[in-house]
């Protein structure tokens, strides 16, 4: 499948390289991470960060935040969290004698929502509207999210004392789940490096090093460039049936629904365009597709007690399906 770019991407590519210019003051390593990131920023999709504490989920969901000239908020979810704390609520006026509604913290352009499996199941459920409408429903009001918006949520796979397993319709809206892993031996020693060389002042508000590169339009005259990158026939017929063998697998309990199908469709459209291509390659789906399905899929006991991962049944089911060319 042969291309010509039809769609200058250089300033796409511009703030790509600005941007990971800016986390890299801070954030060493975790590229592939912070590629991740920045493809769910240009494919307009939310994501869910998985990692032991330490690892800088929240600084980098921060750090990532502060590159975009937006609003940005962040949340604390604890199991005492009522959807109201989160949403807002309507509080009674008594100079009009009507209820006002007070925004809560979602009413943000980048939320990021901390440990998100602290809270229970029916403050969870309070993001389902938000995280796929982009509004908020209050007595019949309907209150609508600024552009952008996006959140960013994290969670530690390790401590489950306290925590609530997130429903699967709550996951199915992630675009992805990102894992972070432990930075290698060199890595670390750059990060004691870089610590040891800041101020205390530096150290404590490392987020104030950060430079925004992007503004709202800006961002959303890139995010149109995405949408209009070329996707071939056999590309689409690739991804189907990627999706479609989840539902078919004999490992597999709960498959993947059209939604993981247009979100791997979306994010491929994205990646590419970062890699400085307007067409997508099956090599493109292929990288993004463990972090699109690794959430949404939901393996068979007997194949969970031989120890397998979503992960090891994604590999199986990509080396199974025949690569278009």
């Amino acid at each position: 499948m042969e291309f010509e770019s039809r769609i200058d991407l250089s300033d796409l590519q511009e703030a790509v390289a600005n941007i990971r210019a800016e986390i890299g003051k801070i954030i060493i390593g975790q590229q592939n991470t912070i590629d991740l990131l920045l493809t769910a920023i240009f494919a307009d999709g939310h994501v869910l960060l998985e990692g032991v504490p330490g690892v800088a989920k929240t600084l980098t969901a921060k750090l990532l935040a502060k590159t975009i000239s937006t609003d940005f908020s962040r949340i604390q979810f604890t199991p005492d969290m009522m959807p109201s704390d989160v949403l807002g609520t309507a509080i009674f006026n008594p100079k009009t004698a009507e209820f006002d509604f007070k925004k809560g913290p979602i009413f943000s352009n980048i939320v990021l929502i901390d440990e998100i499996n602290r809270s229970p199941a029916k403050t969870q459920a309070a993001l389902f509207e938000v995280m796929e409408e982009r509004q908020i429903t209050n007595s019949g009001t309907t209150y609508p999210m600024a552009f952008p918006f996006l959140v960013m949520a994290t969670q530690n796979p390790i401590e489950q004392e306290g925590t609530y397993r997130l429903p699967e319709a709550q996951l199915d809206r992630f675009l992805f789940k990102i894992i972070i892993k432990y930075p290698s031996y060199q890595e670390e020693v750059q990060i004691l490096q870089g610590n040891h060389g800041r101020s205390s002042a530096e150290s404590n508000n490392p987020v104030d090093l950060v430079n925004s590169i992007l503004t709202p339009l800006q961002l959303s005259t890139l995010r149109e460039k995405v949408r209009k990158s070329i996707v071939d026939i056999k590309v689409l017929e690739y991804i189907a049936k990627i999706i479609h063998e989840t539902r078919n697998s004999k490992f597999i309990y709960l498959g993947a629904s059209p939604r993981a199908s247009v979100a791997l469709l979306n994010a491929s459209k994205a990646l590419a365009a970062i890699r400085g291509r307007d067409f997508v390659t099956p090599e493109d789906v292929q990288e993004l597709t463990p972090s699109v399905l690794r959430h949404r899929i939901i393996l068979t006991p007997e194949k969970e007690m031989e120890g397998s991962t979503p992960e090891d049944v994604i590999a199986q089911i990509l080396q199974k399906i025949e690569v278009p060319r």
